[in-house]
């Protein structure tokens, strides 16, 4: 059930009342039962801004003739491709990656095109990797839609959206100026009082989400901290304006905590999460001894992914438009079995890890019916 909403500022007494608001037309969408508050406020214009995908440089053509491990010297990823298809998505990388003024010349020695001398060329390689890997182990998040180098870069070198460890407090010691990381506003976190990086914990090694316990006291297998709720809270946050909804779009009010209420977008972010992990552990930070100083964080570590990368304040990366028919080779060989966090493979990975959040948190819970709206 969509329902248009339109809001509009007369005089300068009302541009005033809603400053600190979004102007122009909204959507407003039901997405569970009526009287449940499951609702979602979709700007019209913000999804038409992030969902624009530029033409391909020219029709693909067939895959077909010469390899390009023939044609060309030192093709690592995709010399199994043929030559005309391999050209082809270099024509695309210049559109999506590579800076106009630059073209080709951004990653290779236009006088030995097969030389590994430009970093750019070395981490381009590794980014291949990890987009075919993308596609082709987590099913569970990115589903048939899939992704390219445009998810990311949307026509630029650098994605707009990326984080690196955060500046710590020059005496980590001392009470006295030391905030925790909160108190700060920060966009991260919808500049609220809470840790304002929460990518650190999430986005990098295995940690997982501790909020809620089931129980009224505390109990030896639910220890969490206020410190660490927040820390969850504040992830929470960064989620919800990287895609644009508020917290129903996939938790129940009646009960944050139970996956048995929760929509199956919660599922899809779960594994959402855990893909980001192993694009920044396996693939980014490795590469910390290739990338220049500019490229990297205060602490030296390279510039890495969160949600707000791919999605850029809508719930689905280029309004749900796939792109992956423009470079078929990017949805990419299983180059290894998927990792165990990847979940199942096939259509319904979302519906099976709702009908067993036990496995996903780490305790032993009764399974219960998923809900289905």
């Amino acid at each position: 059930m969509i329902r248009r909403i339109t809001f509009l500022a007369i005089g300068g007494t009302a541009a005033a009342l809603t400053s600190g608001c979004d102007l122009g037309p909204k959507d407003s969408v039901q997405t569970g039962y009526r009287g449940a508050g499951l609702a979602q406020i979709v700007d019209r214009g913000k999804v038409a801004a992030a969902s624009v995908i530029p033409p391909a440089p020219y029709p693909l053509p067939p895959d077909t003739g010469p390899r390009a491990s023939e044609t060309y010297q030192n093709v690592q990823v995709l010399g199994g491709l043929s030559t005309e298809r391999f050209n082809h998505l270099m024509a695309e990388m210049n559109q999506w990656v590579a800076p106009p003024e630059a073209g080709c010349n951004y990653c290779h020695n236009p006088e030995n095109m097969a030389s590994d001398e430009k970093y750019t060329k070395v981490v381009a390689r590794r980014m291949l990797q990890m987009t075919q890997t993308i596609n082709s182990t987590w099913a569970s998040h990115v589903k048939a839609t899939k992704v390219t180098c445009y998810t990311c870069h949307r026509g630029k070198p650098v994605p707009d959206y990326k984080w690196a460890l955060a500046d710590g407090t020059p005496n980590p010691r001392s009470i006295l100026g030391n905030k925790r990381g909160q108190n700060t506003p920060d966009p991260n976190v919808g500049y609220a009082s809470l840790p304002s990086d929460p990518f650190a914990a999430y986005f990098a090694g295995k940690a997982n989400i501790r909020v809620a316990s089931d129980k009224a006291l505390p109990s030896p297998d639910h220890v969490v901290s206020v410190k660490d709720a927040e820390k969850s809270y504040g992830l929470m946050m960064h989620v919800s304006s990287a895609l644009g909804v508020n917290c129903t779009y996939c938790h129940n009010s009646q009960s944050f905590r139970a996956w048995n209420l929760s929509r199956g977008q919660r599922a899809t972010a779960y594994y959402g999460i855990r893909m980001v992990r192993q694009a920044n552990d396996e693939y980014i930070t490795p590469l910390a001894s290739v990338f220049p100083a500019n490229r990297k964080g205060p602490h030296g570590d390279p510039y890495k992914i969160n949600c707000t990368t791919c999605h850029q304040g809508i719930n689905k990366p280029l309004g749900g438009k796939s792109m992956i028919d423009q470079a078929p080779v990017l949805a990419g060989p299983l180059v290894r079995p998927a990792p165990t966090e990847a979940g199942p493979a096939g259509s319904n990975a979302v519906l099976d890890a709702l009908a067993n959040p036990g496995a996903m948190t780490g305790k032993n819970e009764p399974a219960p019916t998923p809900a289905r709206q």
